[in-house]
């Protein structure tokens, strides 16, 4: 078997170790005669799985006991709704735009009511994070929403807004793990697995109890209220069983390695050899702000569209796969996740510095 580098953005590698425990276990999980797969999720055996994968979420992030740990379905878009859907009771609310997944949750939450950008990098095609310390936040906001992480344009925002007071609600779908974070300081924070955390099909959402009330806008659907599923302990409907079988295990393999304090070190030494090649190189170049670079995604051109996509493909042919960037960018992007080996990125320097010299 010959496993190439995936520098996917999303859906991600994952941990060798996760697949090979999936392999052993795909025809039956345990003593129970069948796969994960095939088991009813009202089931023991199911129970103590997710039951088991939100103990250990909740012992790698220290989520405090006043926060609701739910495994929900419908990707970032769906929260995108969900968020005002839920919190926006004065149907007012503050959004900080730092790239395209934000955009299009402030887009979308302007359905349900008065949406204010207090900060926005689209005038520089969100290569850098604004100042965030002192923002107009409107008196009236039900919350402060970011994205943390920019998938797409390779920022992190490193400093968390000062929101004066208000509930901060953050998308950390390609950090997510990648580094511990003070949950306390936020009132939700939600995820997409596909990145860091396990295969496509699951979205985490951790909110704050006070946060979860029957007080919802007119017409919400029943699976759209945090409260059907918090008080149902994830299991109101059939969930992604597999999906966050797999996520459960990631959570084990991530204690192994000693965790998000390990993890991070991992990933800032992996971020560190990519950027220090970049920084020297005459040919490649990084688009981002060097002080708000993200450790996860790291979007890289030539200035040459051509030369951009010769060297993707002649990448691609040597074991380096989905380096192209965003369609709304071009150039490339290596996406850093948790489960992408210092070698690999090591592998990867060493061919771009081949490449530039051949060019």
């Amino acid at each position: 078997m010959s496993r190439v580098y995936n520098f996917s953005a999303g859906p991600a590698v994952l941990p060798e170790e996760v697949l090979r425990t999936a392999a052993a276990e795909m025809l039956e999980y345990g003593s129970s005669g069948m796969s994960v797969m095939e088991m009813s999720h009202r089931s023991k055996d199911f129970t103590d799985i997710i039951e088991e994968a939100e103990r250990d979420l909740r012992e790698l992030m220290a989520i405090p006991s006043d926060y609701k740990v739910l495994f929900l379905q419908g990707g970032g878009n769906t929260q995108f709704a969900m968020v005002p859907m839920n919190l926006m009771k004065n149907r007012v609310a503050d959004y900080i735009v730092t790239g395209q997944w934000a955009k299009k949750a402030a887009k979308e939450a302007e359905l349900y009511g008065r949406v204010n950008v207090v900060a926005s990098s689209a005038d520089k095609t969100f290569s850098y994070i604004p100042d965030l310390s002192d923002l107009a936040i409107s008196e009236d906001a039900d919350y402060v929403y970011i994205c943390q992480n920019n998938t797409i344009y390779g920022t992190t925002i490193k400093t968390l807004p000062n929101t004066k007071g208000k509930t901060l609600v953050s998308d950390i779908s390609s950090m997510f793990l990648s580094e511990p974070m003070e949950v306390s300081r936020y009132g939700v924070l939600w995820g997409g697995v596909q990145k860091n955390v396990g295969p496509a099909g699951v979205t985490i959402v951790i909110i704050r109890e006070d946060l979860i009330t029957e007080e919802v806008l007119p017409y919400t659907p029943t699976m759209l209220r945090y409260k059907t599923h918090a008080d149902n302990a994830s299991l109101y409907n059939t969930p992604p069983c597999y999906n966050i079988y797999i996520c459960g295990l990631v959570f084990k393999w991530l204690k192994a390695m000693g965790g998000l304090s390990v993890m991070k070190q991992r990933n800032e030494e992996k971020a560190r050899l990519l950027y220090d090649f970049l920084d020297q190189s005459k040919l490649f170049h990084g688009t981002v702000v060097p002080k708000d670079r993200s450790l996860m995604n790291v979007p890289f051109v030539t200035g040459d569209a051509g030369l951009d996509k010769r060297f993707i493909a002649e990448a691609s042919a040597a074991g380096f796969r989905n380096l192209k960037g965003h369609r709304s960018v071009g150039g490339m992007r290596a996406s850093l996740y948790n489960a992408m080996p210092y070698e690999g990125v090591r592998s990867l320097v060493e061919f771009m510095d081949r490449f530039e010299k051949q060019n």
